[in-house]
């Protein structure tokens, strides 16, 4: 068996090979709530430039994708200014699945159940590549960060709460 038949085929996968993209498919040991930490730490690879797909609702429960940098969290009050809403908050796993068509975990942005708006942290696309999911637990894709506005309707935010800041005080 070949390393490409080997790597399971995804709906974010066949996007990204439907559209000729450069990606290199990446699998791991998946651990329930090892995030991207663990991916990083399995991988060798710095968790700033691991991308967390975190879904999303206003409090008129519409469902937005916003793309991080694993080692920072989203400022959910800055995201509600972005959008020019009260409240933005995490959707529950079976509601990010219903939107998405993937399991939590294994949440893509690409080739999602239908077309949901993408925000992404505007420095991700200083990176010179990054690792994101590709659909499946244990599966990221790692390509450059250009890919993510080629395919996806995104927009450039700064929302992002840094490590330092939110640790707190030694």
């Amino acid at each position: 068996m070949s390393k490409e038949s080997a790597i399971p085929v995804t709906p974010a996968i066949r996007l990204l090979r439907d559209r000729g993209e450069a990606f290199e498919p990446v699998c791991y040991a998946y651990v329930k709530r090892g995030g991207t930490r663990y991916a990083s730490a399995e991988l060798s690879v710095d968790e700033h430039a691991m991308v967390k797909t975190i879904v999303l609702e206003t409090g008129s429960r519409d469902p937005l994708i916003v793309l991080m940098h694993g080692d920072c969290e989203i400022s959910v009050k800055q995201m509600a200014r972005v959008l020019k809403v009260k409240a933005v908050a995490p959707c529950s796993p079976e509601t990010a699945t219903r939107h998405t068509g993937y399991l939590v975990g294994g949440t893509s942005p690409f080739g999602t159940r239908k077309p949901l708006p993408v925000y992404a942290e505007a420095t991700l696309f200083d990176l010179p590549q990054i690792w994101i999911n590709g659909g499946r637990r244990g599966l990221l894709v790692k390509l450059a960060p250009s890919v993510l506005e080629q395919l996806l309707p995104v927009t450039r935010v700064q929302v992002a709460i840094a490590p330092e800041t939110r640790m707190g005080p030694a």
